[in-house]
């Protein structure tokens, strides 16, 4: 069913598609940002995909940097420290971000996943709001998470952060400590904001280990 799937789409999206594939029996369909909307369009109305089921965004800076990577313990413990490298030049094919779309087809119970590939300077893609009246709050989440901007979207505010909240938390080089903290100051009686005063530090956890040969008996 899926092979037939991808090769009607392939066929009828053929000047529209970057890519097309089938991983994990899922099929994904790759767009151009400026295609997204009419094949969204056409998607809901020729092939049946009526619902937008989960739209989120994707950070792909330092995708697989092998920083993280390690299968060995050492003296030390496991090397998971973590060593910046070059961070922001490790970006895919020239693209930092991307939107991902899951539709699905009750009708033929058939699924499908879109994903559309945005730059680090201009992290700007057309709203789907007017196709599916749901992406409404997936988009104010992608836009609060990571900064992409939904371009007419009618009310693009944030929208699991707070309103004056600084960056985009789930950006790959958001400071884990954050930019700002948060107090209640007893002179102004009120909520005031200032900049972190925890230092940036790399925790690397430590292996403790039952050595039979250190064991004491018991007296």
């Amino acid at each position: 069913m899926i092979a037939s799937l991808k090769a009607t789409l392939q066929q009828a999206f053929a000047e529209a598609l970057v890519d097309c594939e089938v991983s994990r029996g899922e099929l994904t369909l790759y767009l151009e940002a400026d295609q997204l909307c009419s094949v969204c369009t056409q998607l809901r109305d020729e092939f049946g995909f009526t619902q937008l089921i989960d739209l989120c965004g994707v950070d792909y800076v330092a995708y697989g940097d092998s920083g993280w990577e390690t299968k060995q313990a050492s003296e030390h413990g496991f090397s998971r420290a973590r060593e910046p490298q070059n961070e922001n030049e490790n970006v895919v094919e020239g693209y930092r971000f991307a939107v991902v779309y899951h539709l699905l087809s009750v009708r033929k119970n058939q699924r499908l996943r879109l994903k559309v590939h945005l730059t680090a300077e201009t992290p700007v893609i057309d709203s789907v709001m007017t196709i599916w009246r749901c992406a409404d709050w997936y988009e104010r989440e992608a836009f609060d998470l990571f900064g992409i901007l939904f371009r007419g979207h009618p009310d693009l505010r944030r929208i699991l952060t707070d309103y004056g909240f600084v960056g985009h938390p789930f950006r790959k080089d958001f400071p884990l400590i954050g930019t700002v903290e948060m107090r209640y100051d007893e002179t102004q009686k009120r909520v005031i904001y200032e900049p972190v005063s925890i230092d940036p530090r790399t925790l690397v956890p430590r292996v403790i280990r039952d050595d039979n040969r250190y064991r004491q008996e018991p007296n």
